[in-house]
């Protein structure tokens, strides 16, 4: 059964069917196939894996970052962040490296973040003089920072499926979300200095800034407001999200007065649609994930890695290697979802802890956004850019470098990560 599910997935990946449907495919295949799988049993599963109270913080976190981010706040911050390093070598580079960074405190999804940061920052660093497609590079990797630092919409799912704490994930992505940006920073210095790109020269009037700040300071509280009630316990994730989209409502309605019903309007629907294709997949993968484990192939994967491989970090090395290789293909939370069942028990047999499983995947498949052939936030900043995919990637060859580094360090070094 595992056979026929991994071969009628492959190829309606292949045949460029969306995701959730191409799990349906291969879901419906196998109970059509099996005569010990009823089709209702599917279904019911398929059901039980919403009825979660931890994914209402999913549409919340998602509707806080379109309000945050889609009026006034964003361009603020992006205004205070040019103001203070748009100076240093890459400056402009490293604006959208950190916008990212802060943006990943509101919203948690790497795609909401490569299409609201890239649309307001690429074209202002090509009107600069940047190369288009080192901007595209910049953003396209950026942009996945945002899945580490909490919220996260792939720890949630992760912490769903592996029934691992949302709180202990959301800390323990701190680390690695913070060397990510300081790495991806350094890149941008080191090509920004290396190539001569043009950067601000006037000296800072810090009246001005001071006053930038003041006005972007609401979106700087936010990551650090979602921390502390995560850290010390005042709330759950899931009153978190909720907490924090009632914040960017009151910033957005009462300090910047620029949510009218119009904009409402469209930050409910867009962050809805969002919710229902997520939701989609959670679905799907369940079906899927569930017809694995009936079929014993996780237990399978862990017999043959005790026959195979003798030590622990070559389990590691081997599941980096297929976490990297089904990222490069699967959308995220369908990754998350259809790897956890399978990489948890082999992770536990290891002695691995479930929070730095949670950690090493998410690196793994934010890597694989920005990865070719199905790479979301290099295809989303490449087209904002308007320059070819392949362009793209040459210029992200120093961030892949960054990226594993980090890689390993959250694999093998788990005092880095665990608290």
């Amino acid at each position: 059964m595992s056979a026929l599910i991994l071969m009628v997935f492959g190829i309606a990946a292949v045949a460029a069917m969306p995701i959730a449907h191409a799990l349906l495919a291969a879901s419906m295949a196998a109970a059509a196939t099996s005569d010990r799988v009823p089709l209702d049993l599917i279904v019911q599963q398929m059901v039980a894996q919403v009825q979660s109270f931890p994914l209402i913080a999913i549409p919340f976190f998602m509707l806080t970052g379109t309000l945050m981010m889609g009026g006034k706040l964003g361009e603020s911050l992006i205004g205070v962040l040019s103001t203070l390093i748009g100076r240093f070598h890459g400056g402009p580079g490293q604006v959208g490296v950190l916008s990212s960074t802060i943006f990943g405190g509101v919203s948690g999804s790497a795609v909401a973040d490569a299409s609201a940061i890239g649309s307001l920052l690429i074209p202002w660093q090509k009107r600069l003089g940047y190369p288009a497609e080192f901007s595209a590079a910049t953003l396209a990797a950026a942009a996945t920072i945002d899945i580490l630092i909490p919220p996260s919409i792939p720890m949630i799912l992760f912490a769903l499926s592996a029934n691992a704490s949302i709180a202990a994930l959301f800390v323990a992505g701190i680390l690695p979300g913070l060397l990510m940006c300081g790495g991806f920073m350094a890149v941008c210095w080191w090509v920004g200095k290396r190539r001569n790109f043009p950067r601000e020269l006037q000296p800072i009037n810090w009246a001005v800034f001071r006053r930038q700040l003041a006005y972007a300071s609401p979106a700087l509280i936010m990551p650090v407001l979602v921390v502390v009630f995560l850290r010390f316990g005042i709330a759950t994730p899931t009153e978190v999200s909720v907490l924090s989209t009632l914040y960017a409502a009151f910033v957005s309605a009462v300090i910047y007065r620029d949510l009218g019903l119009k904009r409402l309007h469209h930050a409910i629907v867009e962050a809805g649609l969002a919710t229902g294709v997520v939701l989609l997949v959670i679905m799907a993968s369940a079906a899927v994930g569930w017809l694995l484990t009936y079929d014993h192939m996780p237990d399978g994967v862990v017999g043959w890695a005790k026959a195979n491989l003798e030590s622990g970090w070559t389990v590691i090395a081997l599941m980096n290697v297929l976490m990297l290789v089904c990222g490069m293909f699967i959308d995220l939370p369908a990754a998350v979802l259809l790897l956890t069942p399978v990489f948890l028990p082999l992770a536990q047999s290891i002695g691995m802890d479930p929070v730095q499983l949670g950690i090493m995947m998410t690196v793994n498949l934010a890597i694989g956004l920005y990865t070719p052939p199905v790479g979301t936030t290099l295809f989303i900043t490449s087209s904002v850019a308007k320059v070819k995919v392949g362009q793209t990637v040459r210029e992200l060859v120093p961030f892949y470098a960054v990226a594993f580094g980090i890689l390993m360090l959250v694999s093998y070094v788990p005092a880095s990560i665990l608290r």
